[in-house]
């Protein structure tokens, strides 16, 4: 049987026997113009008019109104990237106030415009103030009025919230390029920080404020920079890294945050554009323990204390390494096409591996949930817990089968199964429901992917930051041989076949009255007979059911067997 290297001939090279992963994969930012500037589409600079048109009508009855664009949209349009997120800070007036004269004024210019809509507060989601929402010309336009908050030692939710100038409400956000404004009068882009537009440009993250002061308000803002810095590439200033790593800001980020929101930045973040990036930052800031905090009293039954947080970089490293196609700079072989077969057929599968690689420190300890005696895996606590997520991207369900999936497949190896059977045998394993099932999102193919960085993650020495080549090829070589065998015995297409029988067929076929305990071993039975027989057909399996039930081989419960004998016997 071939090896991997002999599938793939260009990796037939002498290896170095240890690498680093902390030198591997470093930040990319992404391109910044040389020069920053705002370009609007056609329908923006309509919008733009109609904003200033509708302030000039407040100045003829007497009320200064200004409008200017703030956050997102203008780092986006600096970097030359479109946004639909378009937020108007006005000064001088409330939102829904403005609105109300905007939307009459766009109407009686007879432009097709939506009434306003009132967006509640809601302080978990950052809306601290009642936004006013209207649609003109296809875009969507948010009104808000800027402002100044004041904070309260235990929550991130503003205690007085007033309105405010452009340099306060500026300097009440999390990060300098996000407190850039566009002014749709002037046409001009405003930096009250006078870092925000530098900052962009050499792709740095600042607070425009002290960072403990920051973040001690609203610790939230922590988690944000860690997504933006992953989204961007950017690096943050060494005193945000500071105070991250705080004690009382790692106690804020417990107390403070809701973990619904926790878990949806999280998600932002494996959904992103480099989750090994925010990883890495997670890691090297020691925010794990704040970010997947459970109560103590589900904390005090866990079976063991998580392994240390830097396992969680060792797999996202070689998984990225692999999803990237990249392997050659871990200088391991390539792996086999079948284990990356599933990643642009599933547009969850990525995120799901990652926020798996994310919790691995979890992956062997389990706990005591409240009122039971039997244990369950950790990790599904931290994903409920901690995290708040459900079934979306099929995290729930999904990240504690991929673990599953990875004890029971851990060591894989064609030779195991050589022999008669060798097909059903393997098509079981690949059926196994934390394996496959499309229930939880789970593909035996990306199982097969996250048990082999499960195993690949064991050779390497956090301390020394050494990773063993050598013996990683061994595993990468050994999984090949296997996938190679799985396709060799046609079994890709098998694993999702329905049973060539069902069970009102069994039922028939036996003479038996009715169905019972007894049916899903015999089913069981028969998808293993079709494994077996790839060429059978229904009346073959049909007949070798009835020999194997007149020979003794099949219990439908009718016989003089005891209730805990097997209902199948096999030769």
């Amino acid at each position: 049987m071939l090896c991997a290297r002999a599938l793939f001939p260009s990796l037939q090279r002498k290896m170095a026997r240890n690498i680093s992963f902390n030198n591997l994969f470093k930040e990319a930012p992404v391109p910044i113009p040389s020069e920053l500037q705002v370009k609007l589409t056609p329908e923006e600079t309509n919008c733009a008019l109609c904003s200033t048109s509708a302030s000039s009508s407040l100045k003829r009855k007497g009320q200064h109104v200004e409008c200017r664009i703030a956050g997102g949209w203008v780092r986006d349009k600096l970097l030359g990237a479109q946004s639909n997120d378009i937020d108007v800070a006005l000064a001088n007036i409330m939102g829904v106030s403005f609105a109300e004269q905007f939307v009459s004024f766009v109407s009686s210019k007879n432009l097709p415009i939506k009434s306003v809509a009132t967006i509640a507060r809601n302080p978990e989601q950052s809306k601290h103030l009642e936004t006013a929402r209207t649609t003109v010309l296809g875009v969507e336009l948010d009104f808000v009025n800027l402002r100044s908050e004041s904070y309260a030692e235990d929550s991130r939710i503003p205690t007085e919230i007033k309105l405010g100038t452009p340099l306060e409400d500026a300097l009440r956000r999390d990060i300098t390029m996000n407190a850039l404004f566009y002014n749709v009068h002037s046409r001009t882009v405003e930096d009250y920080t006078e870092k925000g537009l530098d900052d962009l440009k050499s792709g740095i993250l600042r607070t425009p404020l002290a960072p403990f002061e920051t973040f001690k308000d609203d610790p939230l803002r922590v988690i944000r920079c860690i997504r933006f810095a992953s989204r961007y590439g950017f690096k943050m200033v060494k005193e945000i890294e500071v105070a991250v790593q705080n004690e009382d800001i790692k106690a804020a980020i417990v107390s403070k945050i809701s973990r619904e929101r926790v878990g949806e930045e999280l998600d932002k973040m494996m959904k992103g554009r480099d989750p090994l990036y925010a990883i890495r930052l997670i890691t090297s800031l020691n925010l794990q323990p704040p970010l997947f905090a459970v109560s103590p009293s589900i904390a005090s039954t866990f079976s063991a204390a998580p392994a240390l947080p830097s396992t969680a970089l060792g797999v996202t490293t070689l998984l990225h390494a692999l999803l990237s196609s990249s392997s050659s700079a871990l200088q391991l072989p390539s792996v086999h096409p079948r284990l990356l077969s599933q990643i642009p057929l599933d547009a969850t599968l990525r995120p799901r591996l990652f926020l798996a690689a994310a919790l691995t420190p979890y992956a062997r300890v389990s706990y005591t949930p409240p009122k039971k005696k039997a244990t369950a895996p950790a990790v599904e606590v931290v994903l409920r817990e901690a995290l708040k997520l459900g079934l979306q991207n099929h995290y729930a369900d999904g990240v504690p089968a991929l673990f599953a999936a990875a004890e029971t497949l851990c060591g894989v190896d064609a030779e195991q199964f050589s022999g008669p059977g060798e097909r059903a045998r393997i098509g079981l394993l690949l059926r196994t429901k934390s394996v496959h099932n499309v229930n939880s999102g789970s593909h035996w193919s990306s199982s097969l992917l996250f048990s082999l960085v499960q195993e690949l993650v064991v050779l390497w020495d956090v301390e020394k930051d050494d990773f063993d080549v050598e013996q990683g090829a061994k595993i990468v070589d050994r999984y090949n041989r296997f996938l190679q065998r799985v396709e060799e015995l046609n079994l890709p297409e098998s694993i999702d076949d329905k049973p060539i029988l069902n069970g009102k067929e069994v039922v028939s076929l036996l003479g038996v009255e009715k169905p019972g305990v007894w049916t899903g071993a015999v089913l069981a039975r028969i998808s293993e007979w079709a494994l077996d027989h790839p060429e059978g057909t229904k009346d073959e399996c049909a007949v070798w059911l009835r020999e194997e039930h007149l020979a003794g081989r099949v219990d439908t419960g009718e016989g003089a067997q005891t209730s805990g004998s097997r209902h199948l016997r096999r030769k």
